[in-house]
């Protein structure tokens, strides 16, 4: 085994548990600021939704995009995949204990972002005609 080697198992046995705590807590809260998930909770915590419907409602998304977030989601525990034993094969999404915790907080911001849109888009275009050129 070489020097490098060495000094990279005993890096790896340096664990902090503090810095995975902020990590894991970093990778969520980026997670769920990502640019389809909002859309994706607020539609499953109505109840069970298909990929198709998702699809749809989630205006923008391809279909890889759709399949990704909802892979990582399933992983951090937000959202539960049902597959049924049908032909073709049904599955569905739904939103767990913990994304409708979060469904509070979730809708407030989209409440927060629809009451201040007109003001917002009014800053922007104050911005912008101070900056061009």
């Amino acid at each position: 085994m070489s020097q490098g080697n060495i000094a990279v198992t005993g890096e790896a046995t340096d664990f902090d548990p503090a810095k995975f705590a902020v990590c894991t807590v970093m990778e969520v809260v980026n997670r769920i600021s990502g640019k389809w998930v909002i859309g994706i909770l607020l539609e499953a915590t109505r109840g069970p939704v298909r990929f198709t419907e998702l699809e749809r409602s989630v205006r923008g998304i391809s279909r890889r995009m759709l399949t990704l977030t909802l892979r990582n989601l399933e992983r951090d525990g937000l959202l539960t995949r049902t597959v049924y034993p049908t032909v073709p094969p049904r599955v569905e999404y739904e939103a767990t204990e913990m994304a409708r915790e979060l469904y509070d907080s979730l809708s407030g911001l989209v409440d927060w972002a629809e009451r201040h849109r007109e003001a917002i888009a009014v800053s922007r275009q104050g911005y912008d005609g101070r900056t061009a050129c």
